[in-house]
């Protein structure tokens, strides 16, 4: 297991943010919550799950003020006050070279604070890490912008998830 980073996010209460890998099965709920709410928990639940490396941001939660809403539906670190508040899935085909993350969420309470950067930044260093030159999602439409100031870039038509309108964006990695 890769060991825990801890970053300070660029966001003005600079909270601290732990990122380290997590189960598939410890990101089912941020995932249902954020992306898919209205659908059953097996929706986001993907084949590959297993193949996959799943990272976790967690907030330390000891130090009142940060704005978490009680329902959230964060996560317990270890029964100590740092909470999964962020959760991204990393999918690397070793052949091509591509690394692929999917059902990327943060909790409501703790978007725009910095904490899904952090996240996806450390996200696109791990699997340059591992040796892939390139990395590509599905990005919802109304989230382009946030995908672009990580250098992604958008490809092909816009195409439809249920009534979602997403596109893929992608970037080479160094």
């Amino acid at each position: 297991m890769e060991p825990r980073h801890t970053i300070t996010s660029l966001a003005p209460q600079r909270l601290p943010i732990t990122v380290r890998p997590i189960s598939a099965a410890e990101t089912y709920a941020l995932r249902h919550t954020v992306l898919w709410p209205n659908k059953p928990l097996s929706y986001v639940q993907l084949p590959d799950d297993e193949a996959g490396q799943h990272f976790g941001a967690f907030i330390d939660t000891s130090n009142e003020g940060y704005g978490k809403d009680k329902d959230d539906n964060t996560i317990k670190d270890n029964g100590g006050s740092a909470e999964l508040v962020s959760i991204i899935s990393l999918f690397i085909d070793e052949e091509c070279g591509e690394a692929r993350f999917r059902k990327f969420a943060t909790a409501p309470a703790w978007q725009g604070k910095g904490v899904g950067s952090a996240l996806l930044a450390y996200t696109i260093e791990a699997a340059a890490t591992k040796g892939a030159t390139s990395i590509w999602c599905d990005a919802r439409q109304s989230a382009l912008g946030f995908y672009q100031r990580f250098g992604m870039s958008g490809e092909g038509e816009v195409f439809f998830k249920g009534e979602v309108p997403y596109l893929r964006m992608s970037r080479a990695l160094p």
